[in-house]
């Protein structure tokens, strides 16, 4: 009995340590290639997880956890384009002045107070920065057509001469004339023949604009 016992418990110990025997071996040679500490040989790590390569590793010795097939791959960012932003464009600034404040009724020459007018406007383009000014002469609705466009440039033409005579550059002053076609007060308004009180409801469309196309901002008159 005590022969039959020893038998049983030998026998299971085989039974124990054959598994135990291949685990090892196969732990062994998964870990072939990189350094191993005894007793066990499992893979020696860094403190982040890094495994090293022994002289006689090969890829086809790669261990999972050392050398993931799926490593991520680290991409350089895109990088940032900053669209230039376009250059401002100048704004342009219109001064209107009537032109009964610069002429007689039905003329083309400047009246005193009219000068004094323009003595201002010339002084602050001394000191604003500017590509080109157009002046625009325009005249109410009484008259032939032709006679008006003729008076709007005879007006617009007394400006830019003064102007320049005030140091403002004859190159960047430019003119032109509109006649009757642009009018500023309202189709029904202003009605009947020619009056006086007429003629100061037209008043607004007897005018000279004076238009500066830059970058500093004239003061308004």
């Amino acid at each position: 009995m005590k022969l039959k016992t020893q038998l049983i418990l030998a026998a299971f110990a085989v039974s124990i340590a054959a598994p135990l025997s291949v685990m090892a071996a196969n732990q062994e040679s998964k870990n072939q290639g990189y350094l191993v500490a005894a007793p066990d040989s499992a893979i020696v790590t860094s403190g982040y997880g890094l495994c090293w390569h022994s002289s006689a590793w090969e890829s086809s010795q790669k261990y999972e956890n050392c050398d993931p097939s799926n490593k991520p791959v680290a991409v350089a960012p895109a990088p940032i384009v900053v669209a230039a932003l376009p250059a401002a464009k100048p704004v342009p600034q219109k001064i209107s002045f009537s032109g009964d404040a610069l002429f007689a009724f039905d003329k083309a020459e400047l009246k005193p107070e009219g000068k004094v007018m323009l003595d201002d406007l010339a002084n602050q383009l001394n000191g604003a920065t500017y590509d080109n000014i157009i002046a625009t002469g325009h005249t109410d609705r009484f008259g032939s057509n032709q006679y008006n466009q003729n008076l709007s440039e005879r007006r617009a033409e007394t400006v830019k001469n003064y102007l320049i005579g005030k140091n403002v550059q004859a190159a960047r002053i430019d003119t032109a004339g509109k006649g009757e076609t642009q009018p500023v007060t309202l189709a029904d308004a202003c009605q009947g023949a020619k009056s006086a009180k007429v003629l100061a409801c037209l008043q607004p469309d007897r005018r000279v604009d004076v238009e500066m196309i830059g970058t500093k901002s004239v003061a308004a008159l």
